[in-house]
């Protein structure tokens, strides 16, 4: 189960070719997609443009204050929002393309969420995933022990809660155990380097970060509030005066629902968002 809070200003901040490549690059004209675990929509807006007016864009998020962002900064003719679980969306062989960016890494059972996004796909369809390997993430120079302490426990949290810190790397064998075939994966790493566009939001990440799931480290006695501040100070300082490149593991995963696309052959829904199976105006089921 997800339980924390995300950060809606790290979430703005993202954009379909920049931070979901590999979904990007398979969108076409008329395509019907669904991003789940959508956020501020700050994708799904992207998808809405890709796919154009012949196709169809839905974003399902469980927090209604992300998705009251979603739809005030996001109005297109053929985008939806809606609130729900990514455990149980609601649809079956619906959309052309299922995503979750970043999303898996934040579930107890990502299984049980592949395979929901398994069954809305139509048959033939395609499901993809996107997600980090929080064990692999690295920095140069190394970071302060301040900061490498209260990532230690990070780790510790996450772990507790059920949340894979190698969900990257375990994709391909959740989309296979989920019944997907024509597994894929790629390498979407995150690195920045100093001096390039970017960098400084990239690197703000992690105060972000401190200060918003710290608290809840620190509430489940995984680290001292003191030390808490400590690390943020800490690394704050660092980030500014002395970190040179930022590398975040993050793999890409698409796999293939059974059976025979429809794509490019009329099969793709158009451009209304009403009268959508499953899921009603106002269903409230999140997480």
């Amino acid at each position: 189960m997800q339980s924390h809070i995300s950060d809606a200003r790290i979430l703005e901040r993202r954009t379909l070719a920049k931070d979901h490549r590999t979904l990007d690059a398979l969108l076409r004209p008329g395509d019907s997609v669904l991003d789940v675990g959508c956020g501020t929509g700050a994708i799904t807006v992207g998808v809405a443009r890709r796919v154009g007016p012949s196709g169809l864009a839905v974003g399902i998020d469980r927090d209604p204050a992300l998705l009251a962002i979603a739809r005030k900064s996001h109005r297109l003719a053929n985008l939806r929002f809606e609130q729900g679980d990514a455990l149980d969306l609601g649809y079956a062989a619906y959309f052309d393309v299922v995503s979750a960016s970043r999303v898996l890494q934040w579930i107890s059972d990502p299984g049980k969420a592949l395979r929901a996004m398994a069954r809305a796909a139509k048959p033939g369809g395609t499901v993809v995933a996107l997600d980090y390997n929080h064990a692999r993430n690295c920095w140069t120079p190394e970071p302060p022990a301040r900061f490498r302490k209260f990532y230690r426990a990070f780790l510790r949290w996450r772990s507790r809660n059920g949340w894979a810190n190698d969900m990257g790397d375990r994709l391909a064998e959740l989309c296979t155990e989920s019944g997907l075939g024509e597994v894929q994966v790629r390498a979407e790493d995150e690195t920045f380097t100093r001096g390039q566009a970017g960098f400084a939001a990239a690197a703000e990440v992690w105060t972000r970060v401190i200060v918003g799931i710290g608290p809840h480290i620190a509430g489940a006695g995984y680290l001292e509030a003191r030390k808490l501040a400590e690390a943020e100070d800490a690394y704050r300082e660092w980030a500014q005066e002395s970190l040179e490149t930022q590398t975040l593991s993050l793999r890409a995963a698409t796999g293939r629902t059974a059976g025979r696309s429809t794509r490019g052959d009329g099969g793709s829904v158009q451009g209304s968002c009403r009268d959508l199976p499953g899921i009603s105006e106002g269903k409230q089921s999140g997480h």
